[in-house]
């Protein structure tokens, strides 16, 4: 099985397991990134901040507010394609606004490591043992970018974005199988935030950017934030609702 193979597969088996979702939905990685959209944007202190704008074939509008180089979002775009590329199953990360769900969490609490203590000293730790770095994820998130990139000029003479989806496969996987270096941080700890950040921009609640018309939630026929089962309880066959977002509370639907 070929590194393509090997990241559809993968995706495959997280679209179509009941598991995936609530796993990502219940964990505390996403309760804590999720603080990040309650700062209001006046708060950030970034002076880069860009305005809010609509993404292609989006429901929702959306704007950046950590990234400030287009390169760099564009970059972070094509790598969450890649771990969610469009198939037959449904839209892919793009389409589902999982780079401005990344984005926005970095922004907050989420990217400046609020709840972890950050303090020294930093030794390093086992797999097993979890944050081991002086790096808040803004840092992380950066250097991992410019890693991509940087992997790519040097195997292909071109940028990240510019290579074939085969080749970038080929690049994230060895970001996946930590054979690639990076300063302070392990490549493979850096995949496995992103990853797990776009798994939760596809499978949030759409009020956090991501999650795009409640797209991912319709994938895997989940309700979403339903204000009550009581009339569907005692009937034993399953029932098909269509997903609610608290957005959609708000508005009293």
């Amino acid at each position: 099985m070929n590194t393509q193979d090997l990241i559809l597969s993968r995706r495959r088996f997280l679209k179509t397991s009941a598991l995936a979702a609530g796993a990502i939905l219940g964990s505390e990685s996403l309760t804590n990134s999720l603080e990040a959209s309650q700062i209001p944007p006046s708060q950030l202190h970034n002076e880069h901040s860009i305005p809010m704008m609509n993404t292609q074939g989006s429901h929702q509008v959306r704007g950046r507010m950590f990234f400030t180089k287009d390169k760099d979002f564009e970059i972070l775009s094509v790598a969450v394609q890649r771990i969610f590329p469009n198939d037959d199953l449904g839209p892919g990360a793009i389409e589902l606004g999982v780079p401005y769900f990344i984005d926005n969490q970095l922004a907050g609490s989420y990217g400046n490591n609020v709840r972890e203590y950050m303090q020294g000293p930093f030794k390093k730790g086992s797999p097993t043992q979890g944050y081991q770095t002086p790096m808040i994820r803004q840092e992380i998130f950066l250097q991992g970018i410019l890693e991509l990139d940087k992997e790519s000029f040097k195997r292909f003479k071109k940028s990240f974005t510019d290579i074939p989806e085969k080749s970038q496969d080929i690049i994230l996987k060895d970001f996946e199988s930590n054979k690639v270096s990076m300063q302070k941080i392990q490549s493979s700890y850096f995949f496995s935030l992103l990853r797990e950040m776009t798994l939760c921009g596809i499978y949030a609640d759409p009020i956090y950017n991501g999650n795009d018309d409640k797209k991912g939630w319709k994938m895997k026929q989940f309700p979403g934030a339903q204000m009550s089962y009581l009339a569907f309880i005692e009937d034993k066959n399953f029932q098909k609702i269509p997903p609610m977002s608290l957005a959609d509370m708000q508005k009293g639907e």
